[in-house]
């Protein structure tokens, strides 16, 4: 927990169960840094080629992909999906403006 988290009176487990989440939500920022870390230099790639910011083809397999893991790992396929729908949003976003893509 951070230092300006009140803990006291607290019962033991939920301040631990806290601590993980506060540690497990912190890796997923680093990760999604790292993704996109790498999504910045694809669109690079893209904008250098003259290839189209989206690849639907590509991010339907994606999702079908996380979609089954997702379920092998018990978290719901829809929340899954949602969650890769809002980052390829995000990167595509990213992708046009590498790219000079404006809309009016």
């Amino acid at each position: 927990m951070t230092a300006d988290a009140p803990t006291q009176g607290l019962p033991p487990a939920l301040v631990r169960l806290r601590s993980s989440i506060d540690n497990i939500d912190a890796a997923l920022v680093h990760l999604l840094a790292e993704r996109f870390k790498a999504t910045q230099q694809v669109g690079e790639l893209k904008a250098t080629y003259g290839l189209p910011a989206a690849d639907p083809a590509r991010e339907e397999r994606q999702i079908t992909r996380l979609r089954s893991l997702a379920d092998e790992a018990g978290l719901d396929p829809q929340f899954a999906e949602k969650f890769l729908n809002f980052i390829i949003a995000e990167v595509i976003r990213h992708h046009e403006a590498i790219a000079g893509v404006t809309y009016e």
